[in-house]
């Protein structure tokens, strides 16, 4: 089974370097153009299944996949992005600034790291353990799925997955970018078979 694991495509917070979290901000003409591009570019990784966040970003871009496929999307509230608390609305130069010992960890470990005020880090591994025992139920472990998120909630989700191959660094992919993992259901293993593609994006 493989799973891709696959960012919104750009917003306008984005291009300010503004942290979104749960608020519902829309693509923008960039970020519709992407999700365009990340479409065509899964045609060669056809998919029977697509779950997205329910968040406007991620459920525009899923959209453009599911047209181009004839799959339906599958909203799950357990793939919305990480609740940042006071770092919502600020951009990364004012969250420096202001909380830069925070800042510092997150920036080593975003999977680990709890912005103040925000989501919880076991609050957000179980939402994603959720999430990933309901696609496994869906796709009884061997239908090929597209996994459409957000930076945070894409980094503990792949930490999750990664958690037996300590080796591989949890780190926040890139807008439209597309991270493949290869599930095996008989020994439950993921392997990791490139991350943070994103050749398909024109500009």
């Amino acid at each position: 089974m493989k799973i891709y694991l696959i960012r919104h495509g750009q917003t306008d917070w984005n291009v300010a370097g503004r942290i979104q979290g749960i608020h519902d901000i829309p693509l923008n003409e960039t970020g519709i153009r992407q999700a365009e591009q990340l479409a065509e570019a899964m045609d060669m990784r056809p998919v029977a299944r697509i779950f997205s966040s329910t968040l406007i970003r991620a459920k525009e871009t899923a959209e453009k996949i599911g047209k181009r496929q004839q799959v339906e999307v599958v909203l799950m509230e357990q793939l919305v992005e990480v609740e940042f608390g006071k770092w919502e609305g600020l951009t990364w130069d004012e969250i420096q600034n202001e909380y830069p010992k925070e800042y510092g960890y997150w920036s080593v470990n975003p999977a680990e790291a709890t912005p103040p005020g925000g989501e919880p880090y076991e609050t957000i591994t179980d939402r994603c353990i959720q999430a990933w025992n309901r696609i496994l139920k869906i796709t009884n472990g061997r239908e090929d799925a597209a996994i459409v998120s957000h930076g945070a909630t894409l980094a503990h989700l792949f930490s999750y997955m990664m958690r037996n191959a300590p080796q591989e660094e949890h780190v926040i992919v890139g807008n439209a970018s597309i991270t493949s993992v290869e599930y095996h259901p008989l020994t439950k293993d993921f392997v990791l078979l490139d991350r943070n593609d994103s050749t398909h994006l024109k500009g």
